[in-house]
């Protein structure tokens, strides 16, 4: 999935919280957004626009309109005029600064939108960079149910009718939290976040065999649901095969690698009879231990080893 943000959907999500005013509202708002990141002009009002994003939206704030102001009008003017031609798509000046007729003006002849925020500068970062990142964020559609099970979230894979929908309803039973069924939208955030939602038409909906589809937050509650999620361990269900060798130690465990980010993957084999609910509790239990320094996998091989050290070593000196 290819991202993809414009100016109007920024201000339209934004606008209330940022109070924003524009200044030259005739401009059109549809604008792409195409860079992540959110920034000041910098050394582009001095004229070196060598290293300038211009894919990035902009904020005016009291350093830059005070250096502006220190300049001739001429020289402030052409600066201005170079700096919108360079095609960025939205400028904000914020703490409610004035703002010179000629600079809206250089704006619009630009057809960049210019607006207005009484917020302090590092506010107007605040609220516009997270969600831009956000909304630029590389994404993939995934194939799974995601559930936050003890503030872990965990993402059950597997084939079709495997029995991943019915798990997460168990533990949704049991008062954890569902976040999506069936599809599951990840996008990254920074290098080794994933984080998890729903598509926005599915909601908080399930398919359940033989019953037909189903409100979780009608159902169970408010309590029972959650917006989006930080992916951390992806259970793998899958039917028991006995040629297959599964993971019986702990100790060289699988991943998986989604959008670049490496993840912790756990197959649990299906055989009937297995309590799958109460096996994910105890993965995500196992993950915060394990987040907390303590593996338990490893913990009792170094003590079984350790008690086996007086055998190995007489076995080693045994020369008969």
């Amino acid at each position: 999935m290819t991202p993809s943000l414009t100016v109007e959907e920024l201000v339209r999500a934004r606008s209330e919280v940022l109070d924003l005013t524009p200044l030259n509202p005739g401009v059109a708002l549809d604008r792409p957004i195409r860079d992540p990141d959110v920034s000041g002009p910098g050394l582009a009002l001095a004229g070196f626009f060598e290293r300038f994003p211009a894919d990035r939206v902009q904020v005016f704030g009291e350093t830059e309109m005070k250096y502006l102001a220190t300049l001739s009008a001429d020289v402030a003017e052409a600066r201005i005029r170079d700096l919108f031609g360079h095609g960025m798509p939205a400028a904000f000046v914020s703490k409610g600064l004035e703002v010179a007729d000629w600079f809206v003006e250089a704006a619009t002849a630009q057809g960049v939108p210019l607006f207005r925020s009484p917020l302090p500068t590092r506010e107007v970062f605040r609220i516009v960079a997270p969600w831009v990142e956000g909304g630029l964020a590389p994404s993939e559609a995934l194939h799974g149910s995601l559930a936050d099970v003890y503030g872990v979230g965990l993402l059950f894979t597997g084939d079709s009718g495997v029995g991943k929908s019915e798990c997460v309803l168990d533990l949704v039973e049991r008062g954890h939290r569902l976040v999506a069924d069936d599809m599951v939208i990840a996008a990254r955030r920074g290098r080794t976040v994933l984080i998890g939602r729903a598509h926005d038409r599915q909601g908080h909906h399930m398919e359940i065999r033989g019953v037909g589809i189903i409100d979780v937050q009608a159902l169970f509650g408010i309590r029972a649901i959650r917006q989006q999620k930080r992916i951390e361990v992806v259970v793998n269900l899958a039917l028991w095969n006995a040629e297959t060798t599964y993971d019986r130690t702990g100790l060289q465990r699988s991943s998986r690698t989604i959008l670049g980010v490496t993840l912790p993957e756990i197959t649990i084999p299906l055989n009937p009879g297995k309590n799958v609910t109460v096996i994910s509790e105890v993965v995500a239990m196992d993950h915060l231990l394990r987040y907390s320094g303590v593996d338990s996998a490893q913990a009792f091989d170094r003590r079984l080893r350790a008690a086996m050290a007086p055998v190995r070593e007489y076995l080693e000196e045994d020369y008969e």
